[in-house]
């Protein structure tokens, strides 16, 4: 990690040095991180503890929340911190590690958010085959990819951005240490590593969606020889994924796949994919689940008769 930098640290200017408003921040964030971490242990352990959650979609979904709970946990707990701080100071390693863990996680998600799509294309439009394509060793292997792709991505944002001489000034205007904030810190011409770091989030985000909106085309125009139960059936497993995807797509989309022009823009978008989808995931698969809910409720009976009987 050793570079051309002077600078030894960051200070991260967060979202507003009112000292009122970085207070109701602190308890806003700070609870938000709380519904984050318990929803998506509590999905975590019902998948994990049910016999009847079985199935591909618990099995991606399990790991989807484990990725929800650290993805939210590289930058949450850092902002939450600063908020009661005066100093909001980032050491040049922690940030490149902050760099690092939020492009490893988010680009994680992107994929098991796409292999999940993939999944449910297999269970609504080729049921038939769906027990001998979507083995649990097929299942494994998905996640596996989705964490190396994942670690790819990361380590050329990484690189490429640890390359850079930093000279100063060194006050990043977001709450938290990423590609675009640093690229104009650099005392340097950035624009082909611009032009680099847009293409690798662009491609991976455009390939991601497509693959996901054809999943999901091909899904409705099957739908239309299925009987109502069916059509309800399916549309209510596919809603929350559709739902979390419209979430955590939307603001990467705006963010990554174009240079960025506005930082202060940026890190309001970028509360909705590193904090608000984390917290809503849990809610929105549980909601409209039946299945995770009865898994549930006898999770935490079963947590109580234990209790009962001490």
């Amino acid at each position: 990690m050793e570079n051309a930098s002077t600078v030894k640290e960051f200070i991260l200017l967060g979202f507003s040095e009112n000292q009122g408003a970085q207070k109701i921040f602190f308890v806003m964030f700070l609870f938000f991180y709380m519904v984050i971490l318990a929803g998506n242990l509590l999905i975590v352990i019902t998948v994990i503890s049910s016999q009847h959650l079985n199935s591909p979609m618990y099995f991606f979904l399990c790991y989807l929340s484990f990725v929800d709970i650290c993805y939210s946990s590289v930058t949450a707990p850092k902002m939450i911190a600063d908020f009661l701080v005066e100093n909001k100071t980032i050491s040049f390693v922690g940030c490149i590690a902050q760099l690092f863990g939020v492009h490893f996680f988010g680009c994680t998600e992107i994929f098991i958010l796409t292999v999940m799509a993939f999944d449910r294309y297999v269970a609504i439009c080729r049921p038939l085959h769906y027990t001998t394509l979507m083995t649990r060793r097929v299942c494994g292997r998905m996640v596996i990819g989705s964490w190396v792709g994942g670690f790819l991505h990361s380590i050329v944002q990484t690189l490429l951005t640890t390359q850079l001489p930093f000279c100063g000034p060194k006050e990043i205007d977001h709450y938290f240490c990423d590609v675009h904030p640093l690229l104009q810190l650099a005392c340097t011409n950035t624009y082909t590593v611009g032009i680099i770091v847009v293409a690798n989030s662009g491609m991976i985000t455009l390939s991601c969606f497509i693959i996901l909106v054809m999943s999901y085309v091909v899904i409705l125009v099957s739908l239309k020889s299925k009987t109502s139960e069916g059509r309800y059936k399916a549309l209510s497993t596919c809603g929350s994924h559709i739902t979390v995807v419209i979430l955590f797509f939307g603001p990467c989309t705006f963010i990554y796949i174009r240079p960025s022009s506005n930082l202060s823009e940026d890190k309001s978008v970028a509360v909705f994919y590193t904090v608000i989808t984390p917290m809503l995931n849990p809610l929105i698969y549980t909601l409209r689940n039946g299945e995770v809910k009865s898994a549930m409720r006898k999770l935490w009976s079963r947590r109580v008769e234990s209790e009962n009987g001490k």
